[in-house]
């Protein structure tokens, strides 16, 4: 049986150092991290690698609920897929597994909650915005890209790699970038 740790951050700001820690401490002999949204599954590699990796008797451990998935639905494909591997699921905050009958449903229920709490959140976040709009205190969110480099590099004829790297970014919001340039553009 191997514990295989998996960490993960939503931006580039953040650092998975706390979460990797915890997991070593817990005995994870491999620990995966990335920085990218939980909100889905894409472009989530190192998650779809562990899964991909595990065997009959292995046990993913992951620091929170939120840390594996966003939405209940895709938290409970995850234990699915790592069930049909025979692997089992740990969560240390709350401690939850997924190696009795009790923990499935512990797992459905708290991923009900950090649902329904994130979209909570989201509806306190747009009414916010709305007060502050209306306010004219508004200015929007913090820029986390430079269009402006990926589109001059992208129009250099630079490789989308050789693009993220200079805009210290994922391949992926190069191309969102990209996508939203008008045709003549790009």
């Amino acid at each position: 049986m191997t514990k295989i740790g998996y960490a993960r951050v939503s931006t580039i700001d953040q650092d998975c150092e706390i979460q990797q820690q915890r997991l070593k401490a817990e005995g994870c002999v491999i620990v995966r991290a990335e920085k990218i949204s939980g909100a889905s599954r894409d472009g989530r590699t190192e998650l779809a690698t562990i899964i991909e990796f595990l065997r009959e008797g292995d046990e993913l451990i992951v620091t929170r609920l939120d840390r594996l998935g966003r939405d209940t639905r895709d938290v409970l494909n995850i234990v699915h897929e790592c069930e049909q591997r025979g692997a089992f699921v740990t969560i240390l905050d709350p401690h939850v597994s997924t190696r009795g009958e009790m923990g499935h449903v512990i797992l459905t229920v708290l991923g009900m909650v950090a649902q329904m709490e994130r979209r909570f959140i989201k509806e306190r976040q747009k009414e916010g915005i709305a007060r502050a709009r209306s306010a004219g205190v508004y200015k929007g969110g913090k820029v986390r890209l430079d269009h402006t480099l990926i589109q001059k590099l992208h129009r250099e004829g630079v490789g989308v790699s050789a693009i993220a790297r200079a805009a210290k970014c994922s391949r992926m919001q190069v191309y969102r970038v990209l996508a939203r340039l008008p045709s003549r553009l790009a």
